[in-house]
């Protein structure tokens, strides 16, 4: 088989959402935030995250064309990823909730910083933050492939990561030592 080729089948039945999500439920994924600042300020938990390239250092997030993230992303263009510790379940729950106030009141209470580049608040006790300035955007079916080239990388020694598998969230149980430093102090 030619991996340039594309098959299309037109003869099957067109697959239920239900069984993409349940499948998907067995692929483990890591747990980030993703936030944008500015005028548009948002926080939104995203699970459909991942490194493409170290050169140029790039990263890749699906959001939905209807989330409010998919509008402020695509007006500011740049963005913050705070990748979240084993104990940050609640904030995953928090930005994931779309009943959450919109606006700099979701971050009320909340401690973060705001990143120096991508002026997106960075979200403290996370193990590891990036920056990233918005480079392509495709659309694929409800969502959209943003990929963000990373000027910014900052990392805390120790900690575990917060995963989501089964529709439950778990930790990986690195454990080790605990927090060193936040985004703009570490």
């Amino acid at each position: 088989m030619n991996p340039a080729s594309v098959v299309k089948s037109t003869d099957r039945i067109p697959l239920a959402s239900s069984s993409l999500r349940d499948a998907m439920s067995c692929f483990a994924t890591g747990v980030t935030v993703l936030s944008v600042g500015g005028e548009d300020i948002h926080g939104m938990t995203a699970n459909a995250f991942t490194s493409v390239s170290l050169e140029p250092p790039t990263i890749l997030c699906c959001v939905a064309q209807d989330a409010v993230m998919h509008k402020a992303l695509t007006s500011q263009r740049r963005f913050g990823v705070s990748i979240l510790e084993e104990g940050q379940e609640q904030l995953a729950r928090y930005f994931a909730d779309k009943r959450r106030p919109l606006g700099p009141e979701q971050f009320d209470g909340l401690d973060w910083d705001l990143g120096e580049f991508s002026r997106a608040p960075l979200l403290h006790g996370a193990l590891a933050w990036l920056e990233c300035e918005l480079t392509e955007c495709h659309d694929s079916g409800d969502h959209t492939l943003f990929l963000g080239r990373v000027v910014d990388a900052r990392t805390r020694t120790g900690g575990s990561g917060l995963l989501f598998f089964g529709s439950t969230f778990l930790g990986t149980g690195a454990g080790g030592a605990r927090h060193t430093g936040e985004p703009g102090h570490a």
